[in-house]
């Protein structure tokens, strides 16, 4: 039987997530669940060919066509072109530009999870360090709005050759651009196939998507910014781990222990704002947290998108980890119970710190086909080495 303790802490880390984002979170309007930022502008429908009206950046373009795509064509339609040999796989491959008006409504309604799981037989490698299965925990939904709950909190979309889907992620403090991050936090799988595949095209992040947590149903029927309260973010750049572009797989593989990704991103409609301005919040991120089985309670916070969730609404589980091995290899991950399914992953894990405050220390990567559990990797020198290279090169872009 499970001591208090860690229920106890689950508690508090719920809380904390709640402190945070509104301790320097914008201001609501009485009545009104309204962020103070600027309503972004209602964009332009554009159908899955991707048009937009936008010229392209010079080196944005320059760098297509080092790749062999003409920029015009790209912003037409072109990035649709899966081929082997076009799809853009080497870390310093990455290309995401703007195409305004993609992401709309019900484009971003209508995407789909990208399902990372894991049987029985993918885990017999690794038994030697695993922990038992954790009991299962049922996930239960933020509260509303999501802008004072959970404002750090989003959805990221993306385009793969099994079409437009989406995974979940975090606005995360940059160090070396206090108050002003423009960085986000998320899974490798949701940002890069792996080894089999490459770059993922049009990400797109959506801190506090469906702010007042509408149904599907009535979802359709509301203005752009119930769907993105803080606007979309476009990535301008991501970075992966080595170890998932060279071993990860559709059901994780080995490559699920650095199955994490770090995207920059900036606004679409061109705000001068930082996300974390806009935003009001971000998180620390711990890359030095203690042994999993020191840790009496961590969180996972994310969009669910797979039955019996449908992608609408904001989710958290809160348990005490346990560890699971994916290879006799690799870093033990985090595991929690937890009942969340697809579009989860990518979403951020949290614990509260001896100060209070509160630190990703992971994100959601796989899970059971019977969704009773949810793991994700620990954050060690190599997620430090990325982060901080995307604070440096990227943070005061």
């Amino acid at each position: 039987m499970r001591s208090i303790r860690p229920l106890l802490a689950a508690t508090g880390l719920a809380a904390a997530l709640a402190l945070t984002a509104t301790a320097c979170g914008p201001t609501e309007d009485k009545g009104a669940d309204k962020p103070s930022a600027p309503a972004p502008a209602t964009p332009k429908p554009a159908g899955d060919q991707g048009k937009g009206d936008l010229a392209l950046p010079k080196d944005i373009a320059d760098k297509l066509k080092e790749k062999g795509f003409d920029p015009e064509k790209w912003k037409n339609g072109e990035w649709q072109n899966w081929d082997k040999d076009k799809w853009l796989r080497e870390a310093k491959d990455f290309v995401n530009p703007v195409i305004a008006g993609l992401w709309n409504p019900e484009r971003m309604r209508t995407a789909s999870e990208p399902a990372k799981t894991m049987t029985a037989s993918d885990l017999s490698s690794g038994q030697g360090v695993s922990d038992p299965a954790p009991p299962p925990v049922r996930a239960v939904p933020e509260k509303t709005p999501y802008t004072k709950h959970g404002a750090p909190v989003g959805k990221l979309f993306f385009d793969s050759p099994k079409g437009h889907m989406v995974c979940s992620g975090t606005v995360v403090k940059d160090v070396n651009n206090p108050g002003r991050s423009n960085l986000v936090w998320t899974a490798g799988h949701c940002v890069h196939a792996g080894a089999q595949g490459g770059w993922y095209r049009n990400l797109t992040f959506v801190p506090a998507y469906n702010n007042k947590g509408k149904s599907p149903a009535a979802l359709q029927k509301a203005p752009f910014p119930e769907h993105a309260p803080y606007g979309s973010y476009w990535a301008d750049w991501a970075a992966t781990s080595g170890e998932w572009i060279r071993d990860g797989g559709p059901t994780g593989g080995t490559g699920a222990a650095y199955d994490y990704a770090v995207l920059h991103v900036k606004p679409e409609n061109g705000s001068g704002k930082s996300l974390e301005e806009t935003v009001g919040t971000a998180i620390d991120v711990d890359f030095q947290a203690p042994d999993t089985r020191r840790i009496s309670a961590m969180g996972a916070w994310g969009y669910p998108q797979g039955p019996p969730y449908n992608g609408a609404l904001m989710y958290k589980c809160v348990d005490r980890p346990n560890r699971l091995s994916v290879g006799p290899n690799t870093p033990a991950m985090h595991r929690i119970g937890c009942s969340m399914t697809g579009g989860s992953s990518g979403g951020g894990w949290f614990m509260s710190k001896s100060n209070g405050r509160l630190a990703l220390v992971s994100n959601t990567s796989i899970g059971p086909l019977d969704h009773t559990w949810l793991a994700g990797p620990r954050l060690g020198r190599g997620a430090q080495q990325i982060y901080t290279m995307m604070s440096k090169k990227y943070g005061s872009r």
